[in-house]
């Protein structure tokens, strides 16, 4: 496989010493219960770390390795739920609402850090400027409408009754920013380095540098919850393919926004390394998983989105077995 080859080449280096240990940790477990493994793509590109681990996935003895791109506006927990994939990174704040929902899936690792930055117009210099504004996302209760609604609402604002919500596919809600016909828009990487890079509004919250944002994962690894039960070694096996193409997006940023541009995740290398770059993938052995699930449940709470406790939502929908197994193996 011409992909193949290319990436082993291009991770020479920090790539070949990650393969080298794999494989020798890989050969003294048990083999994983399947050998098939579905992983979710989406519009963003801040999941970089599953999209470089195809190798990572193989040499952790996944001979079929199938990525599945999720709709525009889905809901990565409710296509995880359905058996269309079976691990994924997710954004934090909808797949806390849906486990809310009874969705069957399972919060298992921390992913990265700092993928969203708000952005606002002439009359928006602060979150709390908002306040009868308007702001595009792409739905009601979408991954842009649940973070920015988490945002307002720890500034005090009511984002159900303080924001004119515009309903907008993403291009023409940026559009729309860009002409100044609303006032705040929430994008992802790398909406934000275009976004910059064209000079176009302000940016008012950046999740990669602004406390409180920065402390917490955006999102986590999660997985389907039949799956993770009836296959715990290739649950981890697959866990720690994710983390460690996660060091070597932080390790080697240049040859990770390649990777990304000849699999065609992404048109532009000069906004996939600057992405690379910018988001701290190495969080994922510093930051605590449940104390984002804390943080984001209370925030939603605050919303008006989410009822439940955060100890509630830890105890019905997490397993950080894997993890903390992995943070032991993969101390350097």
């Amino acid at each position: 496989m011409i992909y193949r080859r290319q990436f082993l080449r291009g991770m020479a280096g920090a790539g070949a010493a990650v393969l080298g240990g794999h494989t020798r940790r890989s050969a003294a477990e048990a083999p994983p219960e399947t050998t098939r493994l579905r992983v979710l793509t989406t519009a963003g590109i801040c999941w970089a770390p599953q999209y470089i681990a195809e190798e990572l996935f193989r040499t952790e003895g996944f001979t079929e390795v199938q990525y599945v791109e999720m709709a525009i506006g889905g809901n990565a927990s409710d296509v995880l739920a359905g058996g269309e994939a079976d691990i994924s990174m997710n954004f934090v704040g909808p797949n806390l609402i849906r486990v809310e929902h009874g969705v069957p899936v399972v919060f298992l690792a921390g992913g990265h850090v700092g993928c969203f930055e708000v952005f606002g117009g002439e009359r928006v210099r602060r979150i709390s400027d908002l306040k009868g504004k308007s702001a595009a996302v792409t739905a009601m209760g979408s991954v842009d409408h649940v973070f920015l609604a988490s945002i307002t609402a720890y500034v005090g604002l009511d984002p159900r009754k303080d924001i004119n919500w515009i309903i907008r596919e993403p291009d023409e809600g940026l559009t729309l920013f860009a002409e100044g016909k609303v006032d705040a828009y929430i994008g992802f990487a790398p909406r934000p380095q275009e976004l910059r890079a064209r000079k176009i509004g302000r940016v008012i919250v950046n999740s990669a540098a602004d406390r409180p944002w920065s402390q917490y994962f955006c999102c986590l690894i999660i997985g389907n919850r039949d799956f993770v039960r009836k296959n715990p070694v290739a649950t981890k096996r697959a866990i720690r393919a994710i983390l460690k193409a996660a060091d070597l997006c932080a390790s080697n940023p240049e040859q990770t926004a390649r990777t990304l541009v000849e699999r065609k995740f992404t048109p532009r290398y000069d906004y996939a390394v600057q992405v690379m770059k910018e988001l701290p993938y190495g969080k994922w052995r510093e930051y605590d998983p449940e104390d984002t699930i804390r943080f984001y449940a209370l925030r939603l709470h605050e919303a008006g989105m989410l009822t439940s406790s955060p100890q509630k939502l830890i105890a019905q929908a997490s397993d950080w077995r894997f993890l903390n197994e992995l943070k032991k193996e993969l101390k350097t």
